[in-house]
């Protein structure tokens, strides 16, 4: 009798399990936990970590009805394999996500920049790094915005899709060129969505620049400096306030673009040549 199968033999009389499906569980594993290594949730880095590994280990139990239909293998190396594509593909897909959240940092952090905001800095509940104040508030307001818009239905969607379209074990026997491509415009689209929400502030502070410069022409016995820290940070804060719906909506756009995206990555095309 083969190695593999007296292994799944006494391990289906020990726990009742066969090696199929635990080495089914481990491939599961290891494309949830890789999605969700790029998550971003509020809280301190040791339960954001805590709470990770247990979600991933909940939904990779949840999902037993996608659980692919294995061989058992007592190849290592083949299995090693195996978990390292389904690791890359669930980091490929967390990284995705991630990008539908990262166009408003990037906007605050431009905002930040030109209001003087970069002079205060926050403890990041993700990274636990010294970071901006409005980054941060960026950063809780796309998540805050990434649950009310129910997008965490639409990964959970995918996940469960790709374990389908894409089962473990044959990801690297697909051809996934064009899902590639389409990943990589979103990087692009990262700057541009963050240039457009940013641009409303970033305007009116060079007008107020400009109003401020004009003032100390007229009469350079203004002490204008300290006014113009003052009055920049007000702004910006205003200008965030009053355009905070506008923000909401242009992420809305983005995020359901990338969520487009990951199903263009779960439904590759088919090889060349196939009918």
């Amino acid at each position: 009798m083969p190695a593999d199968a007296i292994a799944s033999d006494v391990l289906s009389r020990s726990v009742g399990i066969g090696l199929p499906v635990v080495q089914g569980f481990a491939l599961v594993l290891a494309r949830v936990a890789g999605l969700f290594s790029f998550a971003s949730l509020p809280g301190g880095r040791s339960l954001v970590d805590f709470g990770k590994a247990m979600f991933a280990l909940s939904l990779t139990i949840a999902l037993y009805p996608f659980w692919p239909k294995l061989e058992a293998t007592s190849d290592p190396w083949k299995l090693a394999l195996w978990v390292l594509a389904e690791a890359a593909m669930g980091l490929t897909m967390g990284l995705m996500v991630a990008l539908s959240q990262e166009c408003l940092s990037f906007a605050m952090q431009l905002i930040a920049t030109q209001a003087g905001y970069s002079y205060a800095t926050s403890i990041d509940p993700t990274s636990q790094a010294d970071s901006g104040v409005l980054p941060v508030i960026g950063q809780l307001f796309a998540g805050l915005l990434f649950f009310a818009l129910g997008l965490d239905r639409h990964i959970i969607s995918a996940l469960a899709t790709s374990l389908q379209t894409m089962p473990p074990g044959e990801v690297t026997q697909l051809q996934l060129r064009a899902p590639a491509e389409a990943i990589l415009r979103l990087f692009s689209a990262v700057f541009v969505t963050g240039l457009r929400l940013s641009l409303p502030v970033v305007a009116l502070l060079l007008i107020l620049d400009l109003s401020l410069a004009l003032m100390g022409r007229l009469n350079a016995q203004l002490q204008l400096l300290t006014v113009a820290f003052p009055a920049k940070m007000l702004l910006s804060l205003t200008i965030v306030a009053i355009c905070a719906p506008a923000m909401a909506m242009v992420f809305e756009k983005q995020a359901f673009q990338v969520m487009e995206t990951l199903q263009q990555f779960v439904h590759p095309p088919p090889p060349q040549g196939a009918r």
